[in-house]
Parts: C-alpha cells; sequence; structure tokens
C-alpha cells in the first residue's frame, strides 16, 4: 500500500492506492503535520489519532509525504522520524510542499512554471522541469507569507482593531468571530498553530467579497507576494506560465489575474487541493 500525503499547517490529506494506481482508502484528513512549528511528540500524536492510519499502518510500503515546513533538512528529518516510526516496513520519502504544488500544478512532467503556495503560508518557486529553484528562504509566517491566509487574518483583525474597516464589514466580522482582545492574545501567543489560527479569519474575505474594502485588500496583498516573491523570476516569466495551489489563490483568480495583468506575467492554472494531481503524477510513475 502507498500513502500520498499533502499537509499544510492547518490540516493534512492521505490517500491509499496500491501498487497499480488504484484507491483504496476514501480520503483521510487529520489536522495539520509542519515540523518547523510542531513537536515530534505532537506530530506522532496527530497521526496516531487517526484509526484509520493505524489500522493498515502495518501494511504500508510507501509513504510519499509533502508538506509545509519541510523545506529544511532538520524539520525534514524530524517528520521522516516519525513516519518511519508509525510505518515501519515503509520507505519515507519527505518532501516541502512546493513539491507538490509543482507536480498537481504542471501541464506536463518537464513543464517549466513558477509555482505559488497561497494557502495557510504561502510560497513561491521555479521549476525548470527538471529541479525546483528558491531564491528566497522562507522564514515563516511572523516575517513573510504575504497573500496566505494568515497573513490575510493578520491584516483583518489590524484592520478592525485600528477602526480601518467599513461599518457594515466590522459589524459582520464582530458577528462571526470572537474579537475579544484576550482570546485572540490566548489563540496567538498560548496555543499551538498560531498561523492556522490566523489563517481562519480568512474565510471571512471569500463571504463579503463583493466589498471593494475586501477586494482591494485581497489585491493589496497579492501585489506585495509579486514584488517579494514572483519577480524574482523576472527572466523566468518572459518564457513561463505561473502556476497558483491552495485555497487562497483558488478563490482569488479574479484579483490574482488583475494583478498580473498590472505586473505583466501570464497566469497559468489555480489548483485547490494538490493531493489530486499527486495521485495522478504518482500513479504515472507505476506505470
Amino acid at each position: 500500500m502507498i500513502l500520498i500525503t499533502d499537509s499544510g499547517s492547518t490540516k493534512c490529506d492521505w490517500i491509499a492506492m496500491d501498487l497499480h494506481g488504484k484507491q483504496t482508502l476514501e480520503k483521510i484528513r487529520t489536522k495539520g503535520l509542519n515540523p518547523a512549528i510542531l513537536s515530534e511528540k505532537k506530530l506522532h500524536k496527530i497521526i496516531s489519532s487517526s484509526d484509520e492510519l493505524l489500522e493498515v499502518a502495518n501494511q504500508v510500503t510507501h509513504v510519499y509525504f509533502y508538506g509545509a515546513g519541510c523545506g529544511t533538512e532538520k524539520p525534514r528529518l524530524s517528520l521522516k522520524g516519525v513516519l518511519e516510526n508509525i510505518f515501519p516496513n515503509a520507505l519515507v520519502d519527505v518532501q516541502e510542499d512546493t513539491m507538490a504544488a509543482v507536480r498537481a500544478c504542471q501541464n506536463s512532467p518537464d513543464e517549466a512554471a513558477v509555482v505559488c503556495i497561497m494557502g495557510t503560508g504561502s510560497n513561491c518557486s521555479y521549476f525548470d522541469g527538471n529541479k525546483l529553484h528558491q531564491r528566497v528562504v522562507s522564514l515563516g509566517y511572523t516575517l513573510m507569507d504575504e497573500a496566505s491566509g494568515n497573513y490575510y487574518g493578520k491584516q483583518l483583525i489590524r484592520d478592525y482593531y485600528f477602526n480601518k474597516m467599513p461599518e457594515s464589514i466590522k459589524i459582520s466580522f464582530e458577528h462571526k468571530y470572537n474579537l475579544e482582545a484576550d482570546f485572540i492574545k490566548y489563540n496567538l501567543y498560548k496555543q499551538p498553530n498560531p498561523n492556522a489560527y490566523l489563517a481562519s479569519f480568512a474565510e471571512f474575505m471569500f463571504l463579503n467579497k463583493d466589498s471593494h474594502y475586501i477586494s482591494n485588500l485581497i489585491k493589496s496583498g497579492f501585489r506585495l507576494f509579486t514584488e517579494h516573491m514572483i519577480l524574482q523570476f523576472k527572466e523566468e516569466l518572459k518564457s513561463c506560465p505561473v502556476h497558483f495551489a491552495g485555497s487562497i489563490a483558488y478563490f482569488s483568480q479574479d484579483e490574482i489575474k488583475e494583478v498580473a495583468k498590472e505586473y505583466n506575467f501570464k497566469v497559468g492554472n489555480f489548483i485547490r487541493r494538490p493531493i489530486e494531481g499527486l495521485v495522478r503524477y504518482h500513479s504515472s510513475q507505476l506505470t
């Protein structure tokens, strides 16, 4: 049995298939497994909380794990060790989420493209048809991650507290969320996964996209992401498309295309959940 896993900081999807590429279980979902944020003990606890995964653990021969926080060696090896402990008969391959986005978004396996992730966090890489290239090392949600769910969640909370929201939007925001200062600070500073907590506010944008305030907020964040991340590949943009993976990108397609015209780059595919593309990719590798 082969497990293919796509994990962000918020949620993690697992799909099992046999050696012929046939899916053998319904998709399994656990909490996100970001080894740059979570301890090995916490990672182990999250995976072990799934009865479905534990039931098949000894049958698994390969685990292909793609995840946020796996772009540097120490957290990647930390998670690899946890997975090898839970799936003792499996060969475990852990790669960063950017490679999942590449394999899910590509029109062909050797297509060159700039590939962006805009989910709970954000990132941008260039795939030359063979290798992945990154020119900016991500420092995570505190210092980077423009145009991500946690970025927009932070901006919404800031605008609310700095009284920069239109009154009608402010009232709707108050009705949807607990905005007491102590509650927000507790979740940011006392609870695990503050980035996922911030990202939970981003849904509000897509429930209120008819507002000029929301539209401008989305475009403003994406302009920052473009200038800091996408434009690091100016030469490559002359000849290749820019693909997008993640729910924030998927629901912001109109705003992204509008900003892309401003900066003169070609928008390619939008993939909400890379896991389906990963299944296609790994199935093709079996034949």
